[in-house]
């Protein structure tokens, strides 16, 4: 495979990357706090960023340095995306009646730090899987890293996306009734908390992190 088809692979593949279940369930019931479009996809961005992060930190070691993931650490990483689902639904079910601010307001920037560390949590969690399918591909270092970089870019750009194509039609919604946004703020954080209960009991105990065999395929 030549590095230009390469890089395009890893920026396809970023991108589909960004619409993975626990991905969207997590960035949109952060989203669902914002007034307007804009706000809405620089949450994607800096999602994206935090999760462009760790990826690349964790998976070029992999890559360079032959780090070996254990199976209870690589399971205890996707079980951090799990507690980040939890944690964001809480949020979004304790403020239901509260005002959300704008990611351009000075409340906002929580909002901005939340979307942050999700993202290093996704990509924390995500990085063996990536890395290790680069690795059967790819034999040269420098390239597999390169291909982790645009891989990450196109993750960061597929979020960016879904955010803004979410906001769109939330915005519209509350301009027309003002119950609009609460509804899907509440909607999204009954989806993450689901979620991420979901994710913790499969992780927990049918992939064994809290069994005596742990059993792990990174996904």
């Amino acid at each position: 495979m030549n590095a230009l088809a390469l890089l395009g692979l890893g920026l396809l593949l970023g991108l589909r990357h960004a619409a993975d279940p626990d991905h969207v369930v997590a960035v949109t019931a952060i989203a669902a706090r914002t007034r307007r479009v804009l706000p809405a996809t620089a949450l994607g961005i800096v999602w994206g960023l935090g999760h462009t992060l760790t990826l690349f930190a964790v998976g070029a070691g992999i890559i360079l340095c032959s780090w070996v993931v254990p199976p209870r650490v690589g399971l205890a990483m996707e079980f951090g995306v799990a507690l980040a689902l939890i944690l964001v639904g809480l949020l979004n079910l304790r403020r239901a009646r509260e005002a959300a601010p704008d990611l351009g307001d000075g409340a906002g920037r929580p909002l901005a730090r939340r979307a942050f560390a999700v993202g290093l949590v996704h990509g924390l969690a995500g990085s063996a899987a990536v890395a290790l399918l680069v690795l059967a591909t790819v034999r040269d270092p420098r390239w597999a890293c390169g291909y982790l970089a645009v891989f990450g870019l196109g993750t960061l750009a597929g979020m960016a996306l879904i955010t803004t194509g979410f906001a769109f039609p939330v915005a519209s919604a509350a301009r027309r009734w003002g119950g609009a946004r609460r509804l899907v703020r509440v909607s999204t954080g009954a989806l993450s908390l689901a979620f991420g209960i979901w994710l913790a009991y499969r992780i927990g105990w049918q992939d064994g992190l809290f069994l005596a065999a742990a059993h792990w395929m990174p996904r």
